[in-house]
């Protein structure tokens, strides 16, 4: 579905992806651990056409789209859930999630993907009126989860959907991924919780310093001494 080759990005005189190369099947969750600056934001937002590349290609369903438009990007179905969650705050939860449609014009089939998204997240359907700048973290975060899925993406690309969140609401977050995955949405995760994310992935990567140093199955991953040494606080025993 997605194929990046050779990915080259530069900030400034700050070489942050060296090439990197990454597949992400159709509707498999792949997921991209590695620590704060490795390049893990810098690789969704060149795909999303945010950080322009130097050289090397993306590809989604075999028609390149590197560097091309944001906008022109999301109407072909990839949508990032941004670090940081980036709600509007001044707007109620059901106009951010009505602005997730926007490059949408099928009011019925919107109508039908808002009951959904309420379905998932029912404390957004208990205060669709409440301004999103007054609600706590963890529901800021499903608000944007849930304004992303309004533009019915196939891929889903999540960007530390579970930082300064407590325990119990990293664990729903988590299930939701699974239960957005199960309706057929392809996901491209990053995430600092390394255990979570390869938990649930079917395919990780491991990035240092721009560079993909390790990849193969989750469950692989999660049982690699050097991922654990590195990642999960200790080595296997």
């Amino acid at each position: 579905m997605l194929k990046i080759s050779d990915l080259n990005v530069y900030y400034g005189g700050i070489h942050a992806l060296k090439g990197i190369s990454l597949d992400v099947p159709e509707n498999k969750i792949v997921t991209l651990i590695g620590a704060n600056g490795a390049g893990k934001s810098t690789t969704l937002r060149s795909i999303m056409g945010l950080v322009k590349s130097s050289n090397g290609k993306v590809l989604y369903n075999e028609k390149e789209i590197t560097n091309k438009r944001t906008k022109d990007i999301v109407t072909q179905g990839i949508v990032m859930v941004p670090e940081g969650r980036r709600v509007f705050p001044n707007l109620t939860v059901h106009e951010n999630l009505t602005l997730g449609a926007f490059v949408r014009k099928d009011k019925e089939q919107i109508k039908k993907d808002m009951d959904w998204v309420y379905e998932l997240f029912p404390r957004l359907k208990e205060r669709d009126w409440q301004k999103a700048g007054t609600m706590s973290g963890g529901e800021q975060q499903m608000l944007s989860v849930g304004r992303a899925l309004m533009s019915k993406p196939k891929l889903l690309m999540m960007d530390e959907p579970s930082l300064g969140l407590a325990p119990l609401i990293v664990k729903d977050i988590f299930n939701i991924i699974r239960e957005i995955h199960k309706e057929g949405v392809t996901i491209l995760l990053i995430e600092q919780n390394a255990k979570a994310a390869l938990e649930i992935a079917d395919y990780g990567y491991v990035l240092e310093t721009g560079s993909i140093v390790l990849e193969g199955e989750g469950k692989e991953l999660l049982n690699n001494d050097e991922v654990q040494k590195a990642y999960l606080g200790e080595a296997k025993k």
